[in-house]
């Protein structure tokens, strides 16, 4: 089933990220996870996908697992930076044949280990270029985009930014998710801006609790989220106090209220970033049905 009709049907729904392990020899303590957040009851689960072939084997691999042996909805990430229609085609060809009609189309990065062999395909610039294929040649697939309530790193505007985003869902993306962000008026301004320029397909909102200062910081750095100044101000006097894992209560908590406050204000569903630790997710979904 495309997610696009489980969306339709389920309003305060949560979904979750998984990342594949890159060693085969985690892969059984990653799918024990993945069990215990079978009690979540996700409407569905993304699994990020490796550019430049990191991981890509491993990605059709678990999403294969995902659906025939623990009866999720597996939406596999597909990224086309450095892609050719050869390759695209293997992969989508693979998710089909396991019967997963799901991706989330990305432009994804050029890999870091990539030297000056590597080749951009013109074709594939863009998410969009990933978008505009899919619907030529996989029209059966159910295709998420990405949304950016802080803008891409790369964008020149937020006005050009949300224009790509509706550029994307015009030529076939049935919904977006949102990277990470700590404040929620930021997704709601992001919606209501959306709107405006005619973007009505849904718009799941994506949280990610904080577990540690450190850790943090350094995903903010890449993806060019901010975290408001009071937040901010409770971590780093839980750090001083308590280290990681006060760092975490907080980031439980603020991810908790986060949630409740997003599905209480109209976001479809929540898509939860899980870092592959099914305890944590637990933590804050309990909190959430509280």
């Amino acid at each position: 089933m495309q997610i696009k009709d489980r969306i339709a049907k389920e309003k305060g729904f949560v979904s979750l990220e998984f990342f594949p392990p890159k060693e085969k020899e985690a892969w059984p303590s990653f799918f024990s996870e993945v069990e215990k957040l079978k009690r979540i009851n996700p409407l569905f689960v993304s699994v990020t996908y490796g550019a430049g072939g990191g991981t890509q084997a491993g990605t059709l691999d678990i999403v294969t697992r995902l659906k025939k042996e623990h009866g999720l909805e597996p939406m596999a990430h597909l990224t086309c930076v450095g892609a050719s229609e050869k390759s695209l085609h293997g992969f989508l060809s693979s998710l089909e044949k396991a019967g997963i009609l799901n991706i989330l189309a990305l432009g994804g990065d050029k890999p870091q280990n990539a030297g000056d062999s590597f080749v951009e395909n013109e074709k594939f610039k863009y998410a969009s270029d990933l978008v505009g294929f899919m619907r030529k040649h996989y029209a059966d697939f159910g295709v998420g985009v990405a949304a950016y309530p802080e803008k891409h790193p790369t964008a020149v505007s937020a006005e050009d930014d949300l224009g790509r985003l509706k550029n994307k869902l015009d030529i076939g993306g049935d919904f977006a998710v949102t990277q990470l962000f700590f404040d929620n008026e930021l997704y709601f301004d992001f919606v209501k801006r959306a709107k405006k320029i005619g973007i009505e397909k849904p718009v799941i909102p994506g949280v990610m609790p904080i577990l540690s200062l450190k850790r943090i910081k350094r995903i903010i750095s890449m993806c060019g989220a901010s975290i408001p100044a009071g937040l901010m101000a409770k971590l780093n006097e839980a750090d001083k106090k308590g280290g990681d894992s006060a760092v975490e209560k907080v980031g439980i908590e603020h991810a908790i209220a986060q949630a409740r406050d997003l599905l209480d204000n109209g976001a479809p569903g929540v898509h939860l970033y899980t870092l592959n630790k099914a305890d944590l997710c637990l933590s804050l979904y309990d909190g959430l049905m509280s």
